[in-house]
């Protein structure tokens, strides 16, 4: 364990006090620029540029976690989506093979599979002429 010893603190404008201060930290850990193992006694002020590294790698590794596990629920959501469809289409199927009239229980949908061509879309000046 290495002491910082000496060291000209800009906050009471004189040397560091070292353990009576409140901002003198002991830091045990792995600098993430050098990869060398940490255990040193210092201002935290001083040791807010390491920390600001490891916060920034530890973000960037959540971050890739998160878009993983994002593109894991998007592929679900589809397989749920196809299989609902397919669920759908085999009752349909089946009621059809029945003699069930299953169209007189769907109320349609405007400008979808209607029988008579709507145009939702407005006019253009063209096609007002």
């Amino acid at each position: 364990m290495v002491k910082a010893t000496g060291k000209w603190c800009p906050l009471i404008k004189k040397d560091c006090v070292e353990h009576k201060c409140a901002w003198y930290t002991h830091v045990v850990g792995q600098d993430p620029n050098t990869g060398q193992q940490v255990d040193h006694w210092s201002c935290a002020i001083q040791w807010m540029p390491m920390l600001m590294i490891e916060n920034s790698q530890q973000q960037r590794s959540t971050s890739s976690a998160v878009e993983s596990f994002r593109n894991e629920m998007v592929k679900a959501h589809e397989t749920n989506q196809n299989m609902l469809d397919a669920v759908g289409n085999m009752y349909l199927d089946m009621c059809e093979d029945q003699g069930v009239n299953v169209s007189e229980y769907f109320e349609p949908l405007e400008g979808i599979d209607n029988e008579e061509e709507e145009n939702l879309l407005p006019e253009s000046d063209e096609e007002k002429q």
